[in-house]
């Protein structure tokens, strides 16, 4: 797939028990993608890191908490833990099983970033210029702030997406994260 010099990122959310989600994960890894998105439960962590193999290309990511999820839609749930600290278990549950990083909304990318430093990618999505939609997103931030709080890469649909000129749309956007991005 990213034989053309572009990255595959496969947002496919595997959510299985581990022998299923191992399966899954070693067709992704043959396919060729380069990032795939997985529960950040144990054992399905533990499956796809195992169906990788030594696919080192593949980055597994563990989804922490959906950014259209509330404090109140996790009650709903039965879930009683505070949304922050639900959010930094499963970024664990990723370090202990191998996976290479997380998905999370920028508003725990900062504290995610002060626990586990580098050794967590962190993929950020419910991005939202300012003045944009948030749509069906509960937890958003803007471009800028995803970055400063910690966030290595974006995702940004609707916004770009849905504008009237999207090449203008993904330009201010691109702007304003060079903006925030440190020198390195």
């Amino acid at each position: 797939m990213s034989d053309s010099g572009k990255k595959v990122f496969l947002d496919f959310k595997f959510h299985d028990i581990g022998a299923t989600v191992e399966r899954g994960t070693a067709s992704v890894a043959r396919l060729g993608a380069d990032f795939l998105t997985v529960h950040a439960e144990p054992e399905v962590l533990k499956g796809a890191v195992a169906g990788r193999g030594g696919d080192k290309r593949l980055k597994i990511l563990g989804v922490t908490v959906l950014t259209s999820l509330t404090q109140d839609s996790l009650a709903e749930s039965g879930i009683s833990m505070r949304l922050e600290d639900l959010v930094l278990r499963r970024a664990e549950f990723c370090v202990r099983a191998g996976a290479d990083g997380v998905v999370a909304s920028a508003r725990e990318a900062l504290t995610i970033r002060q626990r586990f430093g580098d050794d967590l990618l962190i993929v950020t999505p419910g991005v939202r210029p300012a003045g944009a939609s948030a749509d069906d997103q509960a937890r958003i931030v803007t471009p800028s702030d995803a970055i400063r709080s910690g966030a290595d890469h974006l995702v940004v649909g609707r916004p770009i997406v849905n504008a009237r000129d999207p090449g203008t749309a993904a330009r201010a956007i691109l702007d304003e994260i060079a903006a925030a991005t440190p020198p390195r």
